[in-house]
This record gives structure tokens, C-alpha cells and sequence, in this order.
């Protein structure tokens, strides 16, 4: 009985052992800065076309002054989806169903930052000829206009991340490039569990796996049988979304539904 009871805990040591194994945490951090196209001055916003990006990421920045209180900021026009960010503290998101959002902080001059994507084309209905992406029109910021924008496109998806020069990941993380390590290789398909996470992309051992949103009811990104190795496996992740330094991500064996 107490042999059957020993490798009964050690069954379960293992397993959880195993457990553990498969969580992912982020260690490295590169900013944006790495990936940023040509800037874009302007006093209004301009939609994606109008600064050579049809698809992908866009960073609209501009310095505000915040009231006593906060304020609320009001865009015209969200396509399709925008995290707002007031100097490095995330303040919440933007679409085009709900283009008002309440800013908080202390009083006085802050750095406005919009991590903008373009989730998708329209392809059929009246909107097809109105098919513009990014922020385009009026935005205000407690009922006054915000001018002197600085428009950036985000080159993500055309980059090598094994090109990113990456620093230890500190207790403030503003969207950029985060780095991981693992170990566990897998002739067959494993699934990346997201969940967590916001908005963004991801790389294992400089392969492209796909895209994740927290809003879609997937939140796992299939990992092809073959590409894990037994030591050392590299995960990249970006996300405008998540700021959280500790966040990590997990392998499953099955798709991860919420």
C-alpha cells in the first residue's frame, strides 16, 4: 500500500512537472522603434492608404493636455481597431462601434499613443467604396480638436525577428517585440494557447505561425507538427494590446476555445 501510495505521488509529481513545463514566459523586450517606417507628419489623422499601408499596424502619437480629472477622447472614424495608450499606461480600446473612450492621469502635458490594425477588407455592401483603414476625421479630447499628429507605419508583419536586438523585459511594457525560450520537441501538431493576450502576432524559431485577437472565440494558433525543437525553442510575440510583463503563453495538444 505504501509502495502503491510513493509512485502514485511520484505519477503526480511528474505530471505536474510536465504542467509547469508548458507554460511560456517572456524574458526579452525590443521596441517598436526597430520596425518603424517613414513618419508622417500631420495636423489631421490620415488613413492608412494615405501613409503607404494597406494592411497591418499603424501608430498615431500626439501630445494632449489632460484636465484636472481626465477627458474623454472622441474619434470620428476607427477602422477597425485602436489601443490607446497615455504616455506608457494603457487606457483601453477603440472600434468603430465605440470611438469614445475616458483618459485618465495627473493633470498636465501627455504623449497620446494609438496602436492602430487594420482587421479586414469589406468586400461586398454599400460600404465597399468607403473602405478606408486606420483614423481618419475628427479627434478631440475633451471637446478640443487634437492636431500635430505623428503618423508611423508599424512594419511587423515584414519583419525578421531574429533581426530585433532584444533587452531584458522590465516592469513596464509598451507594445513592442516580447522574447521566450522553451524546451519540447513534437512530431505532432501542438496548439499555442493566447489566452490573455490581446491583439497581435507570433513567431516560433523565426517561423511565422499567425495571428490571435482576445475578441475572437479561438485563442490558440496551431504549431505545425516538426517545428518545435527538444531544447531551445525561440518564441516571439508581439501584442499593442497586453501589458503585462508577466503574461506568458502555454502548449496544448488541442485547440483552446473560450
Amino acid at each position: 500500500m505504501a509502495m502503491k501510495t510513493c509512485l502514485l505521488s511520484l505519477a503526480l509529481c511528474l505530471v505536474a512537472a510536465q504542467a509547469a513545463a508548458q507554460q511560456i514566459a517572456m524574458r526579452e523586450y525590443a521596441p517598436l522603434e526597430q520596425v518603424c517606417g517613414e513618419a508622417y507628419e500631420s495636423d489631421e489623422l490620415l488613413p492608412m492608404g494615405d501613409v503607404g499601408t494597406e494592411f497591418g499596424y499603424v501608430l498615431y502619437e500626439a501630445v494632449v493636455t489632460l484636465p484636472e480629472g481626465g477627458a474623454e477622447l472622441e474619434l470620428e472614424n476607427v477602422r477597425d481597431y485602436a489601443a490607446v495608450y497615455l504616455d506608457a499606461a494603457f487606457q483601453g480600446t477603440l472600434t468603430d462601434g465605440s470611438k469614445r473612450l475616458a483618459l485618465h492621469g495627473p493633470a498636465g502635458e501627455h504623449t497620446l499613443r494609438l496602436y492602430v490594425e487594420n482587421i479586414g477588407r469589406i468586400t461586398y455592401g454599400p460600404e465597399i467604396l468607403d473602405n478606408s483603414k486606420g483614423l481618419f476625421g475628427r479627434a478631440s479630447l475633451g471637446g478640443d480638436e487634437i492636431a500635430a499628429w505623428r503618423i508611423v507605419p508599424l512594419e511587423v508583419r515584414e519583419c525578421d525577428p531574429a533581426a530585433l536586438t532584444f533587452e531584458p523585459l522590465d516592469a513596464q511594457c509598451m507594445p513592442g517585440f516580447r522574447r521566450g525560450s522553451f524546451d519540447g520537441a513534437s512530431s505532432d501538431d501542438r496548439y499555442l494557447d493566447v489566452t490573455g493576450w490581446g491583439m497581435g502576432e507570433v513567431w516560433i524559431n523565426g517561423r511565422y505561425l499567425g495571428a490571435f485577437w482576445d475578441e475572437e472565440k479561438q485563442q490558440s494558433i496551431l504549431i505545425p507538427g516538426g517545428t518545435l525543437r527538444e531544447r531551445d525553442n525561440v518564441i516571439v510575440v508581439f501584442d499593442i494590446k497586453n501589458h503585462d510583463p508577466r503574461a506568458t503563453m502555454r502548449l496544448s495538444p488541442q485547440p483552446v476555445f473560450r
